[in-house]
């Protein structure tokens, strides 16, 4: 069994609007699961899609699977029917520079060129100074088997930054095995269709016990904005902090 327990730390939430000591403070969200967090020396960017705005070079970049909307190289894919798209966005391209390190499962990390440390489920490992554990994003509801298959080995993370603990789900399902992972901030998909619907999120945070949710992956692909509102209701009693992304919602 894999060993998802990374260290909570004994940091107290005190809102998630304002103040120095707000977890959330230094995150952007530009779209579906698309982040920033921009610390005093250190840039940080998760599934980086739909970039806009002063976008400081990165020094870490964690991809956590293949499809279009969260791994967006410049050019063609070589498998388009995996990535759900023909080419990409481009945007590494606004962010990478000389010192960028860049964390993806393999068939991504294949099609990178760089720094680039190639994971699966299960690896830790420090990038860029930024401790990293990687746990499993795979689908188990039948219809959506097909969108994140298991042997796909597609990741979600759990990363340390600025004294905090942060989970990023990537795209998965309610998994028995994620219900394990502690963490301060449990970023997870609600947009269904694809992965956790909002009652689904629900359920998953409620086990986790983050001290504060975020829900994403909504509101542009798949999932209508207010999935976010009937995610925050459904996780009660656990905080939920609601981002308005830097794009306008397309659905």
């Amino acid at each position: 069994m894999l060993d998802l327990v990374a260290a909570r730390l004994g940091l107290r939430v005190r809102g998630t609007k304002g103040g120095g000591d707000n977890v959330l403070d230094r995150f952007t969200w530009y779209k579906q699961s698309a982040y920033r967090w921009k610390g005093e020396k250190l840039v940080v960017y998760i599934d980086p899609w739909g970039l806009t705005g002063d976008l400081p070079q990165a020094d870490l970049i964690l991809i956590s699977h293949y499809h279009f909307d969260h791994f967006s190289p410049d050019g063609e894919f070589r498998d388009p029917s995996k990535s759900f798209a023909p080419k990409g966005d481009g945007d590494l391209a606004k962010i990478v520079g000389p010192k960028t390190v860049i964390v993806a499962p393999r068939d991504v990390a294949a099609e990178l060129t760089g720094n680039v440390r190639a994971v699966a489920p299960g690896d830790r490992l420090e990038a860029a100074g930024v401790k990293i554990e990687t746990v499993p994003a795979y689908n188990t509801v039948e219809e959506r088997l097909g969108a994140h298959p298991k042997d796909n080995r597609w990741v979600g993370f759990i990363y340390q930054l600025g004294g905090t603990t942060y989970y990023h789900a990537g795209d998965t399902d309610h998994l028995p095995e994620l219900e394990r992972v502690k963490a301060d901030v449990s970023f997870v998909p609600v947009g269904g269709t694809y992965t956790m619907d909002p009652t689904e999120a629900a359920g998953l945070v409620k086990m986790q016990r983050p001290k504060v949710a975020v829900p994403m992956h909504y509101g542009f692909v798949v999932g209508a904005p207010g999935h976010g509102e009937r995610f925050k209701k459904e996780a009660a009693p656990v905080e939920v902090h609601l981002f308005k992304p830097q794009n306008a919602f397309t659905l």
